[in-house]
C-alpha cells in the first residue's frame, strides 16, 4: 500500500480557490460536451470538483453554458472575455475569485488526487511564487496549477496581443515548479494530470476506473 503523506502543518494562512475550466469545443470527442461524460459512474467535471472540494474552501466553474452544470451546486462565470481559450478562462477566474490564489483544473480531469491538491496547496501557503506547477514526464502542466492574482497582469498583456498560450506568460512572472518524484507518493503513475481529449483516452480512463486499466500512462 502506498503510503500517504501529510502536508506540513507550520504554515500560513492560506486562501485558495478552486477553478474548474468548463469551455472548449471538444473537436476530437466529436462535439460531446466531455466534462459530462461519465467515468466510474458519475459525470468527469463532478469528480474534479468533489475532490476540489475536500481541500478547498471556493470552488467555482468557468463555462458559457452553465445550465449545462446547475447540478453541481457550484458558483458559476461565464467568460469576461469570450473565445480566448483556457488563457481567458484563467483570467476570469483570477478576476471572479475571492482568493489571492486560485488552483486551475480542466473539467476533463477525472483523475484528481486529494494527496496532491493538499501537497500543492500547502506548498503555496508556505512559499509566495506566482504559479506553483507540477512537471511530470519532462512536461509543465498548466491545466493543473496554482496561480496568483498577480499573472493577471501578464495575463492581460498576452489576451491582448492574442498569445492565448498559457505557458507563453511565464517568463513575466516567478514560477516554481514540482519534480515528478515529489508527486509519486501520492500517485505512483501519475493519473492526476490525465485528461480526456479522444474517444480512446475516455477508454482507458474507464477502464483505470474500473481497475483494469493500464499500470502507466503515456
Amino acid at each position: 500500500m502506498t503510503e500517504t503523506l501529510e502536508p506540513a502543518r507550520d504554515v500560513r494562512p492560506l486562501t485558495i480557490s478552486g477553478i474548474i475550466l468548463a469551455g472548449g469545443g471538444s473537436r476530437r470527442m466529436g462535439g460531446i460536451n466531455k466534462a459530462l461524460l461519465r467515468v466510474g459512474g458519475r459525470p468527469i467535471v463532478e469528480r474534479a470538483a468533489v475532490i476540489l472540494k475536500e481541500v478547498l474552501p471556493e470552488v467555482l466553474l468557468i463555462t458559457n453554458s452553465p445550465e449545462e452544470y446547475e447540478f453541481l451546486g457550484l458558483p458559476m462565470f461565464c467568460d469576461l472575455i469570450p473565445g480566448k481559450g483556457a488563457l481567458g478562462g484563467l483570467y476570469t477566474g483570477l478576476n471572479r475569485s475571492s482568493s489571492d490564489l486560485v488552483f486551475l483544473v480542466g473539467c476533463d480531469m477525472p483523475f484528481l488526487n486529494r494527496g496532491i491538491v493538499s501537497y500543492m496547496t500547502a506548498i503555496a501557503a508556505a512559499e509566495d511564487n506566482d504559479i506553483l506547477i507540477p512537471r511530470v514526464k519532462d512536461r509543465l502542466h498548466p491545466m493543473h496549477a496554482i496561480y496568483s492574482r498577480r499573472c493577471l497582469s501578464p495575463i492581460e498583456q498576452h489576451l491582448n496581443s492574442r498569445d492565448l498560450r498559457i505557458l507563453n506568460f511565464f517568463h513575466c512572472v516567478d514560477v516554481r515548479e514540482i519534480q515528478e518524484m515529489d508527486l509519486t507518493p501520492y500517485d505512483p503513475h501519475c493519473r492526476f494530470v490525465m485528461n480526456i481529449n479522444t474517444p480512446q483516452d475516455l477508454e482507458i480512463a474507464r477502464e483505470i476506473a474500473s481497475g483494469s486499466g493500464p499500470i502507466t500512462l503515456s
